[in-house]
């Protein structure tokens, strides 16, 4: 199935697409991650709705929000190219590192940051050089701790497409420090237009995940393109490690890490830092996955950064 959340005369309000992409409210006060909390519920809940409720907005004219308010966003690295394209901005002769291959490596990204389908994202203050990253994120639906790779398969409620904008200049430099990324990753995360259940793409499966086709444009033109199953680790592995020492829980985002030619840092790295101009205000960053949908967000302009110094 495919859930939704719109901005209703009620409020935020859920709800599931029935076959020709009309939504149908759920009832008024559920969020994404207490449904997905109690294993059934959702199904059960979307099947009633979908037999008992109105019709609502057709999708393209539904004022769409984010799907869910991640709980925690862990954001990986398991497209290979992109991680050498990202290490040639530092050396040019940087090649795939060989922890890539034994560590499925994250970082905790910002869930405040969390901003809808459509909605308009500032350049952070501070930032120069303002970047998009192409992803796509497993939505955990069930708790786990320790888990195996197998295990942790069963803990994947489903997917959502996911655009970690970056401020590539602020990035590079807090990271010096041997820390973060922190700022460079604090202002915006776009997420889908929905959150699609794993069934709905067993179909697709290939490889380490789905052969699903990948594309990010900027006002209209295509910067780059790939497939979800080019990932050299699988979305359960990702869970596994997460869940290592730790738990995940219902609603937590685990990204896919950005793919081959799914940002322009990694095209800098490859080409030159001006192979394209960062992103400004004006622009629009549109991203779209197979079956899951897409985002489509104008960057506008930012507040300029107040001054911080030692001491004070």
């Amino acid at each position: 199935m495919r859930i939704v959340r719109h901005r209703s005369d009620q409020g935020p309000r859920l709800a599931v697409l029935d076959d020709e992409d009309v939504l149908i409210d759920l009832p008024a006060g559920l969020d994404l991650p207490t449904l997905l909390a109690d294993d059934g519920r959702l199904a059960d809940t979307a099947d009633t709705s979908l037999r008992t409720a109105a019709r609502g907005p057709a999708l393209d004219e539904a004022d769409l929000m984010a799907p869910l308010d991640p709980p925690t966003v862990r954001d990986f690295s398991t497209f290979p190219e992109h991680t050498a394209g990202i290490a040639r901005n530092l050396d040019s002769n940087a090649v795939v590192p060989e922890e890539f291959w034994e560590i499925p490596a994250f970082y905790f990204s910002n869930p405040y940051a969390t901003v809808g389908p459509h909605d308009d994202v500032p350049v952070p203050p501070g930032c120069e050089r303002f970047d998009f990253e192409l992803e796509v994120a497993a939505v955990v639906g069930r708790a786990g701790s320790d888990l195996t790779v197998a295990e942790a398969a069963e803990h994947i409620a489903g997917f959502v497409v996911f655009n970690d904008f970056s401020a590539r200049d602020v990035q590079f430099h807090e990271m010096r420090l041997r820390l973060g990324p922190a700022k460079g990753k604090d202002t915006a995360t776009s997420l889908g237009t929905m959150f699609v259940t794993a069934d709905e793409l067993r179909d697709r499966a290939s490889g380490t995940s789905y052969d699903l086709t990948m594309r990010v444009l900027v006002n209209d033109e295509e910067i780059g393109t790939d497939t979800v199953d080019n990932m050299a680790w699988s979305f359960p592995a990702l869970a596994a490690y997460a869940s290592r020492g730790t738990s995940i829980r219902p609603g937590d985002l685990l990204g896919s890490g950005t793919c081959r030619n799914g940002c322009l840092a990694e095209l800098w790295g490859r080409y030159g830092q001006d192979f394209r101009p960062p992103l400004r205000p004006g622009d629009v960053v549109t991203t779209e996955v197979e079956l899951l949908g897409g985002t489509r967000n104008r960057i506008v302009p930012g507040t300029p950064p107040h001054e911080i110094r030692p001491g004070a």
